[in-house]
């Protein structure tokens, strides 16, 4: 059952990648929403839009002033997206552990005590760690790393929560999010920035995989749970099951910009998650909320570098 989004929402990890264009998303539809902050929170992404918002400055870390500022909101749809270890120079174990577990259990925990319709929690298709086939939700989970651990423990948590207590949580796993405002160190980004100056970056081996998602998929997802009548403890993968190499992402770039250059492929190290198998099994998603993406890689591509040329990403 589909309906409206419940106000007062609140979002953390709003200045992020995908809690940045999720606000943006809400505020042309008319939403009030609020966002919890750190102090020294770097806001480049919604600097333009931030006289439109409800801010909030806390730790998600301090008990006590995450329960006093929910208890000043009472948020009734809430979309958790902190989150800290996903890049590869954020390797602290402590932080990684706090910011992905602990913070989500204070937040959980503040909410639950105002009540809400809907939490929507992000967890990582890293969860799964390295697979043969297209994960499913239903997969093992064998994390490869302090992220995936934790990230994993914090969406078996709202699972429990949900069940135990019969309260509306879900987690959503995004796959590969790609799109404007996305951090500039990532793959899609440098690549872009290289060859609209017509050069091409060190690239990993042609034959790695990813399952790309179009940043107004993800949100265009992220709101339809979120007024949509759900399974208590639900885990939904966020992806297309498609899968590009990334030989299919450097050409179909190269195509768009229509630049002369050759890829650099094995002029870089494959990391840890670079693999030649990584897609989202997205069946449980089309059964359950009859959604599927609606952009390919071609277009999203193309939107996502003209929105580059525009926004002068290396100002």
């Amino acid at each position: 059952m589909s309906g409206s989004i419940t106000t007062p929402i609140l979002v953390t990890g709003a200045a992020g990648f995908i809690g940045s264009n999720l606000i943006r998303h809400l505020l042309t539809k008319g939403l009030e929403v609020n966002i919890i902050i750190r102090n020294k929170t770097n806001t480049w992404r919604i600097n333009d839009i931030i006289k439109d918002i409800k801010i909030h400055t806390v730790d998600l870390s301090d008990e006590i002033k995450v329960r006093k500022i929910i208890n000043q909101i009472k948020p009734r749809t809430i979309f958790h997206l902190a989150a800290y270890g996903a890049y590869a120079y954020q390797n602290e174990m402590e932080i990684i552990k706090l910011i992905n577990l602990d913070c989500t259990i204070n937040l959980l925990k503040a909410c639950e005590n105002v009540g809400f319709k809907i939490f929507v929690n992000t967890g990582s298709n890293s969860e799964y760690g390295i697979k043969n086939s297209a994960m499913k939700e239903s997969d093992l989970l064998m994390p490869n790393s302090y992220y995936s651990v934790f990230k994993s423990a914090s969406t078996l948590f709202c699972q429990y929560e949900s069940i135990t207590k019969k309260i509306p949580i879900i987690t959503l796993r995004p796959f590969h999010v790609y799109g404007p405002y996305e951090e500039k160190t990532r793959f899609v980004p440098v690549l872009i920035a290289n060859l609209l100056k017509g050069k091409c970056p060190p690239l990993v081996s042609p034959n790695i995989k990813r399952d790309m998602i179009y940043i107004n998929d993800a949100i265009d997802f992220y709101i339809t749970v979120a007024k949509t009548k759900i399974e208590l403890g639900g885990v939904y993968n966020l992806g297309t099951g498609i899968e590009y190499s990334m030989q299919d992402i450097v050409n179909t770039a190269i195509d768009i910009i229509g630049v002369d250059v050759e890829p650099s492929w094995n002029t870089m190290e494959n990391r840890s998650w670079d693999h030649e198998k990584w897609k989202a099994d997205m069946t449980l998603v089309k059964n359950t909320y009859k959604w599927v993406p609606k952009i390919n890689l071609f277009n999203g591509l193309e939107k996502t570098i003209q929105w580059y040329k525009q926004f002068n990403y290396d100002k």
